[in-house]
């Protein structure tokens, strides 16, 4: 009995590769310590948990670079060492490192927004919140299997929820959540369904097991497939913020905290991506006259919708600086869907994805930064109004400089050559995949957004109405707009440098 056992015991017993699985292990263990740490410090001393956090995160981003050797995957099928739940391959390590990064500016921006709080905001919920959701982030793109892919998506998506609506006694900051919250319940109660329906068919979870098996499905169970695939994309678009699924955004971003809607902006929005790429290129690659076409239109409606609405909004309104920078990040979404639409028709699937890839590292950096300059706007302007800016050039050169050429990335007008480069490449990604149409979509669409970004630029250098008053710079704010600020300039300098480290090897 016992020598049948021992064999068994040993085909289910799988090797962990501890190296593979640091990144996101390490920020989950240090949310951990800091909610365990928040119990027993003083109520003067709970300001370390948050330079913890940042620390925490900041482990996390250094442990990729060991990873950069080679390919390394773990938890891996016992028969066919092949066939892995966790892959750490370069895709994951350049979303691993958009994410974490992303991560770190936004815990930067909240040290400052916490100490401004004053006891509205609980320290040790808020960074548990923060790194628990960053470290399900950050296992998404390692994700190979539809299991681990929907837990690590709700581990970045719970917290989240918590997190914009945890400040304590704000109406604003609740309706946000439970917009938040219901649709993205909605969402995963969508994925899950059309990913049940794929499992029936193909009788695996694994994405490259799926891709083999789903060619071949019984002529019985083709619609019960068909339905899973466009049921599981629905899902994912959800998570994107894609149109008609976007309504929750700009509420959300008012209402959750300043560095809270900068982390959905960036983070929230490559978890949704990278899902999106993981199910379409690896899973799905015989489905491509499906996604094909539906990511195109979504894509071309997203962008036209996101723009209309950030051009929509009016320079007075209480909130409207966030607003604008909401339905810009709706915008930009449609411009993230472009290539991934295009690998469904290239010849040359990777260097579409490379293009996304790249346009995401690209709205990371600039988007992140012109949310730092709105929180240290926000302090001094608590309604932070497009007016609130008029001037700002007067009171601090260097931030008004700093958002002029963020939003000049944004828009792709020189100096933000890196926002010219990242836009170009999406376009040439739609362009030799035969989608001529939705070339001249985006490039109606980038027309519309200069003048929205051009408008906001134009505002900061205008006389301001009134005795200028100083905005101080708290270090961590300084530092995440030098941070961002720096990136963007060397990137406008050598823009190819973001498309050879976005090479993905997803193939």
């Amino acid at each position: 009995m016992s020598s049948l056992a021992q064999p068994l015991a040993e085909s289910l017993v799988q090797s962990v590769d501890w190296l593979a699985i640091a990144p996101p292990t390490v920020a989950a263990v240090v949310a951990l310590v800091v909610l365990v740490a928040d119990l027993f410090l003083a109520e003067s001393r709970k300001a370390l948990l948050g330079w913890v956090s940042v620390a925490g995160l900041a482990a996390s981003a250094l442990l990729l670079l060991p990873l950069l050797d080679g390919d390394r995957s773990t938890f891996c099928l016992s028969g066919d060492p092949g066939t892995c739940s966790y892959t750490a391959d370069r895709f994951t390590l350049v979303i691993q490192f958009l994410v974490l990064g992303g991560a770190l500016l936004a815990a930067l921006l909240s040290v400052t927004a916490l100490r401004d709080a004053k006891k509205e905001l609980p320290e040790g919920e808020f960074w548990f919140l923060l790194l628990s959701s960053a470290a399900g982030a950050a296992l998404l793109p390692a994700s190979r299997d539809l299991a681990t892919l929907i837990v690590a998506l709700e581990v970045a998506s719970l917290p989240a929820f918590a997190l914009v609506g945890l400040r304590h006694g704000d109406r604003k900051s609740s309706e946000a959540a439970l917009k938040f919250f219901l649709s993205s319940v909605t969402a995963t109660a969508v994925s899950l369904m059309g990913i049940s329906f794929v499992y029936a068919a193909t009788g695996t979870l694994y994405l490259t097991r799926i891709a083999e098996r789903i060619q071949n499905v019984d002529a019985q169970l083709q619609i019960l497939t068909q339905t899973g695939v466009v049921l599981t994309l629905i899902g994912f678009a959800f998570k994107t913020a894609a149109v008609p699924f976007h309504f929750w955004v700009p509420d959300t971003y008012v209402g959750a905290p300043l560095p809270v809607a900068a982390y959905l902006s960036v983070v929230g929005k490559a978890v949704g991506f990278t899902g999106l790429i993981l199910i379409t290129i690896i899973a799905l690659p015989s489905y491509a006259d499906v996604w094909g076409p539906a990511l195109a239109a979504l894509a071309a409606l997203t962008m036209t919708v996101g723009n209309v609405g950030a051009l929509r909004q009016q320079a007075t309104r209480a909130y409207s600086a966030v607003r604008l920078l909401a339905w810009s990040s709706v915008g930009q979404a449609g411009y993230l869907l472009v290539p991934i639409a295009a690998a469904a028709y290239s010849d040359d699937p990777e260097r579409s994805i490379g293009s996304t890839v790249a346009y995401a590292l690209m709205y990371a950096a600039v988007n992140l930064g012109a949310f730092a300059v709105a929180a240290l706007v926000g302090r001094t302007k608590p309604l932070n109004r497009v007016s609130d800016y008029r001037g700002l050039y007067a009171r601090n050169p260097l931030s008004a400089l700093i958002l002029a050429f963020f939003l000049l990335c944004l828009a792709g007008l020189p100096p933000g050559i890196i926002g010219l480069f990242a836009k170009v490449t999406v376009f040439s990604a739609a362009v030799d995949a035969g989608l001529g149409w939705l070339a001249v979509v985006m490039a109606v669409n980038v027309v519309i957004a200069l003048f929205y970004y051009l408008q906001w630029t134009a505002l900061l250098f205008r006389a301001p109405e009134g005795e200028p008053v100083k905005h101080l710079l708290p270090a961590p704010v300084t530092a995440t707009m030098a941070l961002t600020g720096v990136l963007g300039i060397v990137l406008s300098g050598a823009p190819q440098l973001i498309l050879r480290f976005a090479d993905t090897g997803l193939f």
